[in-house]
């Protein structure tokens, strides 16, 4: 058996991709673990932040996401340093991609509420990052969930939780009309 080595993040965010907001009706029309399976299969274009920030998301289970990303000075702020929301962003993805993997057909979230702890600075020498959330709890109307970053040493750089609340997407049919 020929079995390619994975690719290093350098590589993956060289290559091409759609970038696009799916449409809603997609959205609803597949679980979550499906929805984002489809996304890093390349079935569904990539949200545009993750251009924007040039992380990509690499990897989804049920209950649990990665990204990866290389940062740089882009992202600097005026003190010398990586922003504090470039972190926020990445533990942000993760925590979200994280729940949507437990969503059914269906069903949608949005973050009510997420608190980031900045432990250590991010510089453009620090290197690949990788940042990954778990789902603490997935309930009808409410998921928790924990992230952490780390960079290429496992140090950590950066954590967070988020309370989402779950929802039934809407059908898009008119009231009265079924």
């Amino acid at each position: 058996m020929n079995v390619s080595p994975p690719k290093d993040i350098a590589a993956l965010l060289q290559e091409e991709r759609r970038y696009d907001v799916v449409p809603p009706q997609v959205l609803a029309s597949m679980s979550g673990l499906a929805f984002m399976q489809a996304m890093l299969d390349g079935k569904l274009p990539a949200p545009p932040i993750t251009r924007t920030m040039n992380f990509l998301i690499t990897k989804v289970e049920k209950g649990y996401a990665r990204a990866e990303a290389i940062p740089s000075f882009d992202f600097y702020n005026p003190i010398g340093s990586v922003h504090g929301g470039y972190a926020a962003t990445l533990l942000d993805t993760v925590l979200g991609c994280s729940v949507h993997t437990t969503l059914e057909q269906g069903q949608g979230y949005t973050t009510l509420e997420f608190k980031v702890s900045l432990v250590k600075a991010i510089t453009k020498d620090t290197g690949p990052i990788q940042a990954e959330g778990r789902v603490m709890t997935a309930g009808r109307r409410v998921a928790t969930a924990e992230a952490h970053l780390r960079d290429a040493s496992g140090r950590l750089l950066a954590h967070g939780t988020t309370t989402c609340l779950v929802f039934d997407l809407p059908t898009g049919s008119a009231p009265g009309k079924g």
